[in-house]
């Protein structure tokens, strides 16, 4: 079984649109780090998904070597997938991104879960998932837009 390690954009998103589901046909169990739950929980104000795990990262102490433009919930995105040995992160800042992939952390966003979801037959189409994500306050840039819909074939 696959570690992914999630933010907690992915999660807000995805429960706005109501497209959970997404995460646990794709990747049975997610881990989350006590940080983005308290993110989540601030947003959302409600219940994590039993597919959800929550963990506390061991070394605390990691945090300061972060940059500190970087958000508590990412920063220990990163520390909990390299403390797991994760497989993959979804995180969707483009910072928190580039420093995952600094750290050698193979890195995916929300629209990556769309895509995989596409590839494995779990929805038929991505650019209807896509304008409700932007509907409900998902900012996505229309190169990136025009570049997921090529990708799938729905250009």
């Amino acid at each position: 079984m696959r570690k992914v390690v999630l933010n907690s954009t992915p999660i807000i998103i995805l429960r706005n649109i109501g497209r959970m589901d997404l995460l646990k046909q794709l990747y049975e169990n997610v881990y989350i780090p006590y940080g983005v739950y308290e993110e989540v929980n601030i947003v959302e104000n409600c219940q994590i998904e039993d597919f959800i795990k929550i963990v506390k990262i061991k070394n605390e102490e990691a945090k300061q070597f972060f940059p500190t433009s970087l958000h508590k919930g990412e920063v220990e995105v990163m520390i909990l997938a390299k403390e797991i040995n994760a497989d993959l992160c979804i995180i969707d800042d483009y910072l928190a991104r580039q420093h995952s992939k600094s750290l050698g952390l193979v890195v995916s966003g929300t629209l990556g879960i769309l895509v995989k979801a596409k590839e494995k037959g779990i929805i038929k189409r991505v650019k209807p998932v896509v304008d409700d994500m932007i509907r409900k306050g998902f900012y996505i840039d229309k190169k990136l837009y025009n570049e997921i819909l090529n990708i799938c074939g729905e250009k």
